[in-house]
């Protein structure tokens, strides 16, 4: 059964996934500590996939990479196992969804590497400090995510459409949001658009291609941000052999500060392929 009572740190937070004791969505968990996207893949796809981060910052932000082989991450968290610390994974063989998955031991290799990419959830924990609230949080769901007609820039064989994560304001609040955000470009940063979601191709927010309906109330207006989750929309097009990342929501809990500079982050981890 999930533990679903607040943890206070990310340590708490793996140590409960690991145990299987947790296996919710980490929205809300461990505040104040940088949450991440992962993505796992064989060592032959990772140097397409480490262009396609660094070609893509916005959606993509690089905060880790581990060397071949190796599931700790100690740079975010001094006992991160990544085969079992996060609560729900997404195993895909050819680019295909596979299997959901609460640890991947049966599937771990000396070959594998470990990318950890940014969290909106980071975000997220500022806005409700700073009394904006998140409304698919205060709605009890998770956020809505939909596929664009906005094209990433290649890295290798990783190319696909930008997902961009919604969450609906009052119009009067937005330059505040963009200005807040900006402050966390591990972590997204700002907003890439707000408006008529056509404009961006997306036809219905009814029908999120992740996550779930968030309600936008008569006096909001979306707001989108670039999404950890586009890598996932990659892999259909790149087919590799194996991958595994989050399911969506479910995120790696470091031990690393929200509040730690960007530039420190980035100094702290070894962007080379090993």
């Amino acid at each position: 059964m999930d533990i679903i009572a607040k943890a206070r740190s990310g340590s708490e937070v793996r140590k409960l996934a690991r145990t299987g004791k947790f296996s919710a969505q980490t929205a809300g968990q461990a505040p104040n500590y940088l949450q991440g996207n992962i993505v796992i893949l064989p060592l032959k796809s990772a140097s397409d996939f480490l262009q396609f981060c660094l070609n893509n910052p916005k959606p993509c932000p690089l905060i880790g990479l581990a060397k071949p082989g190796d599931p700790g991450i100690p740079l975010l968290g001094t006992d991160i196992d990544i085969r079992t610390d996060v609560p729900l994974y997404h195993v895909f063989k050819n680019g295909v969804l596979f299997e959901y998955a609460k640890d991947i031991l049966d599937y771990w290799s000396d070959d594998l590497v470990t990318f950890v990419l940014g969290c909106s959830f980071t975000f997220e924990d500022a806005l409700m400090q700073a009394g904006f609230g998140v409304p698919h949080i205060e709605q009890g769901k998770n956020a809505a995510m939909f596929k664009t007609n906005i094209q990433t820039i290649p890295g290798g064989v990783f190319k696909g459409p930008l997902v961009v994560s919604m969450r609906p304001y009052p119009k009067e609040y937005i330059p505040q949001i963009f200005d807040l955000c900006s402050q966390y470009p591990q972590a997204h940063g700002a907003p890439i658009y707000w408006g008529n979601p056509g404009k961006i191709g997306i036809m219905d927010l009814q029908s999120p291609d992740y996550g779930d309906v968030v309600d936008v109330r008569d006096n909001e207006i979306p707001v989108f941000w670039a999404c950890g989750v586009t890598p996932q929309a990659t892999i259909k097009t790149a087919k590799p052999d194996l991958c595994i990342t989050h399911a969506p929501g479910h995120m790696l809990v470091t031990d690393i500060s929200s509040d730690e500079p960007p530039e420190t982050i980035t100094a702290m981890s070894s962007f080379q392929i090993q």
